[in-house]
């Protein structure tokens, strides 16, 4: 198959998260048509996960795995001598490419790997939640993400924290007769930025991010309620960091942990060079589908961006890399 040119096809559909029914179709399709036994699996409305086996083998030992959707907003495909641009060229469009394409490679050495490409990665992995109550028993699961064909020996996890604050209304030019949330969540945002924060060597630090601030009613009101949202990257469980994030801004606001994906530690192989993920995957939703590795073409430093891209030589570069990992596992 022509990589390069299956990846700008499955870059121009369309498919910001909750808008994966037509790429999904796609795949169904193409899959059926290359032989496999396709299958879509019902996420929710025309949303579905598609998984893929050869007729050789309904339960593999191997299943390559990534996910359909992409962030908004829609962004259709160019390439020049070098590189494929567009949404999802590297997060994760390239990565499903050049995983069909490292299939049909095995399959001619008589290597039988499963497929399997999900939904709602970038908002809820929902997809893999569905996903991993579905699972065929495989022992290993390869999920692709921009690593740039490095083998994560790690990924962070995520805690996603609200903070709310309220006060009262009050005519600015009397702030004595209100109480301002901003004030309150300003205060409570210093003490949550003064929180030292464990690293592991290794690993690395985990980290905040500020990410939302909002509130208040206008410039002459003094504001009744304010929030912000928060994103921590973590390195380990999150049990003492809740702890102290509930202490420190307790009797100025309240804090909602909306989210959480664990840090995870990864399989590395022998002769493959590994990197550490500082961004979360499905992994973590997906542990029916057996042991994780985690490696795929491309930069994650410019995934999400406008000017997104995937290299040429690193897309092809990673057949060869996914190949290489199947006949480890498969001899392992």
């Amino acid at each position: 198959m022509d990589v390069v040119a299956f990846t700008r096809q499955l870059v121009d559909i369309e498919s910001t998260t909750g808008n994966e029914g037509r790429v999904g179709d796609f795949l169904h399709r193409e899959l059926s048509r290359l032989g496999y036994r396709a299958s879509k699996m019902p996420v929710e409305g025309e949303r579905c996960n598609v998984f893929a086996t050869s007729p050789q083998q309904a339960q593999p030992k191997i299943v390559f795995s990534t996910h359909m959707d992409t962030v908004p907003p829609f962004i259709p495909s160019s390439e020049d001598d070098a590189k494929i641009y567009g949404r999802g060229a590297c997060d994760a469009k390239g990565i499903i490419a050049a995983q069909i394409a490292a299939a049909e490679r095995l399959r001619q050495e008589g290597i039988y790997v499963g497929l399997l490409f999900v939904v709602g990665e970038e908002k809820d992995s929902l997809g893999a939640k569905v996903a991993n109550q579905q699972s065929p028993g495989c022992k290993f699961l390869v999920n692709g993400e921009p690593t740039e064909n490095k083998m994560a020996s790690a990924s962070k996890g995520t805690l996603r924290v609200e903070i709310s604050a309220t006060g009262r209304m009050a005519h600015s030019a009397y702030p004595e007769l209100g109480e301002s949330a901003i004030d309150k969540l300003l205060e409570a945002l210093n003490r949550l930025r003064a929180i030292k924060l464990p690293s592991v060597e290794g690993i690395g630090p985990s980290t905040v991010n500020i990410g939302v601030i909002e509130g208040g009613r206008a410039p002459n009101v003094i504001p009744d309620r304010a929030r912000a949202q928060l994103l921590y990257r973590l390195v380990g469980p999150s049990d003492k960091l809740r702890e102290e994030i509930v202490r420190s801004v307790a009797g100025l606001a309240t804090a909602e942990f909306v989210l959480e994906i664990p840090f995870v530690l990864l399989r590395a192989l022998e002769g493959l060079p590994t990197m550490v993920a500082a961004f979360t995957t499905d992994i973590p939703w997906l542990s029916n589908w057996g042991e994780p590795l985690l490696v795929g073409p491309g930069s994650i430093h410019v995934a999400h961006t406008e000017g997104e891209y995937i290299e040429k030589r690193q897309l092809v570069d990673c057949i060869d890399t996914y190949c290489s990992i199947a006949r480890q596992l498969m001899g392992s």
